[in-house]
């Protein structure tokens, strides 16, 4: 069986805000600190990057970080972003450049999970179309419009398919009208699914709650692929890693360790 070889979660940033951003109809008023997480996927075919965090260059310049930034408050506070947590800093720590990445992989393109492209000119950006169509609307505020400007570059796909050996792409959608998450297999220990933001945290997944923010309302389309997560993670006895809880990123190996 064709099994991924290594998985890196890196910690590209953090940001504080209120829960109920993440679960919806609940934690109204209490504040969260939440990880923004990519990870690094190699397999026997390449490298893979689901998720590349923030525009680095949106929250060091102040004037930016005000246009951008400031018309989240009070729900969302802006993100916090060192330089030595931006993905080339990751990969040079390993050894790597952005050109020895085979895909980034865009999970959804709210600014947390895809800003970041800016730091990999050149790759291979796999994006769902449903995901584009609807980002290019203007109506997702997550989403900012600068951060689209390559897309035409971009290879969309519609349906769930092999992105390499060991590394599935699973449709998602419900937070976002495209989202995907991936499911690899692994040489030690059991498959993971990263579900990235189809469930933010571990209470997603155990009481099936949507997350506080759904494109066009569809909290019941988030909460079936909830469900199907949790249904793919049980046929292959696989973990399900949420995308935005801090204590279960705290159990993760830290960088430079991985999971194999």
């Amino acid at each position: 069986m064709s099994r991924a070889l290594k998985l890196w979660p890196l910690l590209t940033g953090t940001h504080r805000y209120e829960k109920t951003v993440s679960t919806r109809g609940r934690g109204h008023g209490q504040y969260i600190d939440a990880p923004i997480l990519a990870y690094l996927i190699e397999t026997a075919n390449g490298r893979i990057l689901y998720d590349v965090g923030c525009d680095y260059g949106k929250l060091q310049d102040p004037a930016l970080r005000a246009k951008f930034f400031d018309p989240m408050r009070p729900l969302f506070d802006p993100p916090t972003m060192r330089e030595d947590q931006r993905i080339p800093h990751y990969l040079a720590r390993l050894g790597l450049t952005p050109t020895d990445i085979d895909v980034v992989f865009i999970g959804h393109l709210h600014f947390d999970h895809a800003g970041g492209i800016c730091d990999l000119p050149g790759c291979e950006v796999h994006v769902h179309r449903a995901e584009l169509a609807a980002a290019q609307t203007g109506l997702d505020d997550g989403v900012f419009a600068d951060e689209l400007v390559h897309a035409d570059q971009w290879r969309l796909q519609s349906e769930e398919y092999s992105v390499a050996p060991g590394v599935q792409a699973i449709n998602t959608p419900g937070h976002t009208a495209g989202h995907m998450s991936l499911l690899i297999e692994l040489p030690k220990g059991p498959p993971v699914i990263l579900c990235g933001d189809a469930a933010d945290l571990i209470e997603n997944l155990n009481d099936e709650i949507a997350p506080g923010y759904c494109w066009d309302e569809q909290d019941a389309l988030a909460v079936d692929s909830i469900r199907k997560l949790k249904a793919i993670a049980s046929s292959e006895k696989a973990q399900l890693w949420p995308n935005h809880d801090i204590d279960f990123f705290r159990s993760l190996p830290p960088f430079p360790a991985w999971r194999d």
